[in-house]
């Protein structure tokens, strides 16, 4: 076993300093939308680099709780988790941070600065380049399920700016399902009335395509991961946050068409 430098002493080693760096390791990997089991290793790979020879680690899906420990003494501390999002560039550096941490290279208060350096300096596409990629997988989408070309720049249209106002809402801070409805009735009325204008003949499948960027993908297949790997209580609340997302985005592409509906009946 490698020997530990002389200020992870056991009889000098302060846990606290640890337990709170382990933790927010743990909050910004489950923030940047990690798997429950990348979140253990992450936390266990950082507590045990600066000394700590025990781990346990409870995941909730709002909170984590961990007690570490160095021979016969031992603290727990809790931390809070933000709003849960997908940066997988972020997690890569967070991943290159705890494998230096690792090695013993770096103590508990440069560690602190290194994770708080990751959280400013991770470069960050621009919010036009983002949305115009997600109108451009939106179009390839509405083309797979069947929506004709008539359709697809109302397609692109819509995606794009619905993209870009979600940054806009969840940058304010607004709540992440009634940012779900808003942006899903927007970008449906904009992707179906757009294209029945063009005179497409598959303005639903259009209206569908538009809203598809707001899937939750990432946490859906975290869900069944984290159920698989034995995290029933995270995989489950996964679950219930991917369903209300899908109800939402559902809502919202109802009362786009309901509108849609009504505006063709009174033209009639």
């Amino acid at each position: 076993m490698t020997e530990l430098p002389r200020e992870y002493d056991h009889r000098s080693i302060s846990l606290e300093p640890i337990a709170m760096v382990a933790l927010d390791a743990g909050r910004m990997a489950m923030e940047a939308g990690a798997s429950g089991r990348s979140v253990e290793k992450i936390v266990e790979t950082v507590a045990r680099g600066l000394g700590a020879t025990r781990v346990d680690l409870r995941i909730g899906y709002a909170s984590l709780d961990i007690t570490v420990g160095v021979g016969e003494s031992g603290i727990t501390r809790m931390r809070k988790v933000g709003r849960i999002g997908v940066n997988q560039r972020f997690d890569h550096q967070l991943w290159d941070l705890a494998g230096r941490v690792s090695r013993q290279k770096l103590t508990p208060e440069q560690t602190r600065d290194g994770l708080a350096c990751l959280a400013t300096d991770t470069p960050h596409h621009a919010p036009w380049l983002v949305a115009l990629a997600v109108g451009l997988a939106c179009v390839a989408f509405s083309r797979l399920l069947g929506a004709d070309w008539y359709g697809a720049l109302p397609v692109f249209i819509a995606s794009t700016l619905g993209q870009y106002l979600r940054g806009k809402l969840l940058h304010r801070h607004t709540n992440v399902f009634i940012a779900t409805t808003f942006v899903a009735f927007v970008s449906s009325v904009i992707a179906g009335s757009g294209a029945q204008w063009a005179g497409s003949e598959t303005s639903p499948l259009a209206m569908v395509a538009s809203i598809l960027m707001l899937v939750p993908g990432v946490p859906a297949l975290n869900a069944q991961s984290d159920i698989l790997e034995g995290l029933p209580t995270l995989g489950s609340a996964r679950v219930v946050t991917v369903v209300m997302t899908l109800v939402f985005m559902a809502a919202g592409l109802w009362a786009g068409e309901a509108i849609l509906s009504y505006l063709q009946w009174i033209r009639t």
